[in-house]
């Protein structure tokens, strides 16, 4: 007996020796290559960037996972609590690894025949999900478990739930309870109710099965769960439990307005994020990024611009072919299409599919709204459009507060092949159960364009609109596009001509003009716009009635090199050459370079940098970046002032006397290329510099009389009568060293010690000489002369 005790003994202890050896085995095995667990210590998840406008209202969000961080005192203290119910009741027990978890789910995994169920604490799904694969095997599960141990030394269990809650996937594109908050409920985490944390703790198990978007009674059950659990665990009383249960659950999501307010000046400051910073952290960074634009003004630019470009339009007479959408098509229009009714604003345009067309008007629908266009406002397509087509259509007014419309309800029932009233399918409300928008038809132009507009003396670009659909074409117009500005770009060479020996007073001969290339000998002979010339006629004069003759007489007096240098000191880019056709307007530019051009005028001759982005900060409050004034002077503040005097003329007597209806002091200049290819007009007070730009993508004719003043000028007026009274009227003030004198009983302004003789006629020799000689050499420029004229 006494043998056998010791024989036992001695197997007992070598099956000891060996289980441990065996479990030390196990263990350098599974942790032969484990992942350092250190980075989660600085926990830095993709969150989503925030774009915000001027004043502090969300732009649009930029993001690889939509995540917003946030703190566990940001949180409802129920919330963490009902994740601790549904995922792991003693979180703030074990030390990581929950043995009595792992071996009920080894029995059921047993009993299954599979590895069907983890048991793993919230400290292993922060491992798994930041460190580990997803594949179920023993191995895997080991490594999790001697990681999660590991971690609860490092950090506090307040640090580890708060990670858990920020990373987790709860379905519906939401990593993370706020942005879960803000996709189901329309609400910050902060604002969640009992019962509608309880729904969103119960979604980590299989989000996609639990979505109340898909399955409702499958949510509802889960939350019940939950909420029996933090019952049980005594974290909510019977009366909390119950009231929670019963309580309605409302479903809606945060209204992104991400590409729908403002979505070229959106995409300009995503472009210009990238570039700063790298695509990773712009997409993952969770920066906060403060933006210049004004949604006033950003919404009344594009409204001017897309009533401009359809004005332009309809004189030209065009009818466009409407689009029509197939059948099987239409849920997928209308899950991409639904914009926010905080967003449907007067004026507002969008997209809509036509469900119904009669004597009365047209029924459409985006989204999930309804719409109704009455026949007064439906134009051009009366009679052409048919159900199924896709329309746009511009907000007239919102539904009224008893959501039935007068029109439609009075409306005949439908009429069948046979005459006899159709039957309403069951599935469609009827229409006075629903709100419906009241709407006009609108057309989609082929044409294009472009408006900017910044505070002159900030540097601020309050709107940007590049183009008239976002949604049809990306390219912004206003930032990427170059193109000939015509006689907008006349100022440049006057300024320049004002700082060589020339005044507002000085006499140029307005008259034909011809000068031969000697290289390719062809001979350039430019013209008016209206084909008269006035003769001999002061610059001022001049250039409110944008002669050309007199601009090119100019230019060879000052000289092209004078005024390329200048051009380019203002900022602007283009393939500048010295020859005279360049004065007209001859080479492309940017429009936006055009403002930064412009705001030389604007201000004392100093230009300032147009700026999108204010600053940017880090998630945590960090400053990353600030977009301090860039600021040159370029041209004296005389120089300055007399060009303003001179363009304040043009809106007074010249090509953009329209202008005056805003009763304000105004300086403009309007612009127009050949054959009407291009429309410009660049307009300014001191407070507030807006330039546009009218054209088609592939240069053509706009039609004839489509100058500045007329397809450019009244989308700048529209928008500026917009914004124009929330500005005291203020002139442009005169700086030092400026004397005005009466020039034939019309006041000019003269930088002192130039008013004299200023008026002096050049004689016919001197005309001669300096301008009229056929066989002055312009350059080799004959790519230029065909171009342009």
């Amino acid at each position: 007996m006494k043998k056998f005790l010791i024989l036992l003994v001695l197997l007992l202890f070598v099956g000891a020796v060996s289980g441990a050896a065996g479990l030390i085995g196990l263990y350098y095995w599974a942790s032969s290559d484990l992942p350092s667990f250190r980075k989660i210590t600085d926990y830095r998840p993709p969150l989503v960037t925030t774009i915000y406008t001027r004043g502090g209202k969300v732009l649009g969000y930029l993001y690889s996972e939509k995540r917003f961080l946030v703190t566990l005192s940001e949180m409802p203290e129920f919330l963490p609590k009902a994740f601790l119910a549904a995922e792991d009741a003693t979180f703030y027990q074990h030390e990581g690894v929950d043995l009595s978890a792992i071996v009920r789910a080894m029995i059921k995994n047993l009993q299954r025949g599979g590895i069907r169920q983890g048991g793993s604490t919230i400290t292993q799904q922060v491992i798994k999900r930041l460190l580990l694969s997803s594949e179920k095997s023993y191995k895997r599960k080991i490594k999790e478990a001697i990681l999660a141990y590991r971690l609860e030394k490092y950090l506090t269990k307040d640090e580890i739930l708060t990670i858990y809650l920020n990373q987790i996937y709860l379905g519906s594109r939401a990593y993370g309870v706020e942005a879960a908050a803000r996709t189901y409920f329309g609400v910050h985490v902060g604002d969640l109710t009992l019962a509608q944390a309880a729904l969103l703790a119960g979604l980590p198990q299989a989000p996609t099965r639990y979505s109340p978007f898909r399955d409702f009674q499958a949510a509802k059950n889960r939350q019940k769960y939950v909420l029996g659990r933090m019952l049980a665990q005594g974290w909510i009383t019977q009366a909390q439990h119950d009231q929670a249960v019963a309580e309605p659950l409302v479903f809606k999501s945060m209204p992104d307005p991400s590409w729908e307010v403002a979505p070229f000046y959106l995409e300009e400051v995503r472009r210009e994020l990238i570039t700063r910073f790298g695509e990773d952290q712009v997409y993952n960074g969770g920066l906060h990024v403060h933006t210049a634009v004004d949604l006033k003004h950003q919404e009344a630019a594009e409204r001017a611009l897309r009533e401009g470009l359809v004005a332009s339009e309809k004189r030209r007479g065009y009818k466009p072919t409407l689009e029509k959408l197939d059948k099987d098509k239409y849920a997928d229009f209308l899950a991409h299409s639904n914009v926010p009714s905080a967003l449907l604003t007067p004026g507002r345009w969008l997209k809509a599919l036509v469900t119904e067309a009669g004597a009365q008007g047209l029924t459409v629908r985006f989204g999930d709204k309804y719409g109704f266009i009455p026949a007064g406002e439906i134009g051009w397509a009366k009679g052409r459009v048919e159900v199924g087509d896709l329309i746009w259509a511009s907000v007239l007014a919102e539904p009224e507060k008893t959501g039935a419309r007068k029109e439609e309800a009075e409306a005949p029932a439908p009429k069948d092949k046979k005459g006899k009233a159709a039957e309403a399918k069951k599935s469609t409300p009827a229409p006075s159960a629903r709100p419906m928008w009241k709407l006009a038809m609108q057309l989609e132009p082929r044409i294009e364009g472009a408006i900017v507009s910044m505070d002159p003396r900030t540097g601020e670009v309050l709107a940007c609109v590049g183009g008239f659909s976002f949604e049809k074409s990306q390219f912004n117009r206003a930032t990427q596009s170059f193109r000939q500005p015509g006689s907008s770009f006349k100022p440049i060479v006057y300024s320049a001509a004002m700082d060589n020996g020339m005044t507002p007073a000085t006499v140029v001969m307005d008259a034909p003009f011809s000068s031969r290339d000697p290289w390719s000998g062809q001979v350039w002979s430019p013209g008016n716009y209206e084909g008269s010339y006035a003769g001999p006629m002061t610059l001022r004069a001049a250039l409110s009635k944008s002669k050309n003759l007199v601009t090119v007489r100019v230019a060879q007096q000052v000289g092209m090199k004078k005024i390329i240098a200048r051009a380019q000191e203002l900022g602007l880019r283009g393939e500048f050459v010295p020859y005279l056709p360049v004065s007209l307007g001859a080479v492309a530019v940017n429009l936006l370079d055009m403002i930064h051009a412009y705001s030389a005028f604007a201000r004392d001759g100093s230009t300032i940098t147009p700026r999108f982005v204010l600053d940017v900060k880090s998630p945590w409050g960090e400053e990353l970046y600030v977009n301090k004034p860039e600021i040159k002077q370029v041209l004296t503040p005389q120089t300055a002032y007399i060009m303003d005097c001179m363009l304040k003329e043009v809106v007074r007597a010249g090509t953009a006397t329209r202008v005056k209806v805003l009763g304000r002091p105004i300086a403009g200049k309007t612009g127009t290329t050949n054959d009407f290819q291009d429309a410009w007009f660049m307009g300014f007070s001191p407070y507030l510099l807006t330039g546009c730009y009218v054209g088609f993508d592939q240069p053509k004719p706009m039609g004839k009389g489509e100058t500045g003043g007329r397809a450019a000028l009244p989308i700048w007026l529209a928008y500026r009568e917009a914004v124009e009274n929330d500005y005291p009227v203020e002139d442009f003030s005169r700086p030092p060293g400026i004397v005005m004198a009466n020039v034939d009983g019309v006041p000019m302004p003269f930088k002192e010690g130039t008013e004299r003789g200023s008026m002096a006629i050049m004689d016919e020799e001197q005309e001669k000489a300096f301008f009229t000689d056929p066989n002055a050499p312009l350059g080799k420029g004959e790519d230029l002369l065909k171009q342009m004229f």
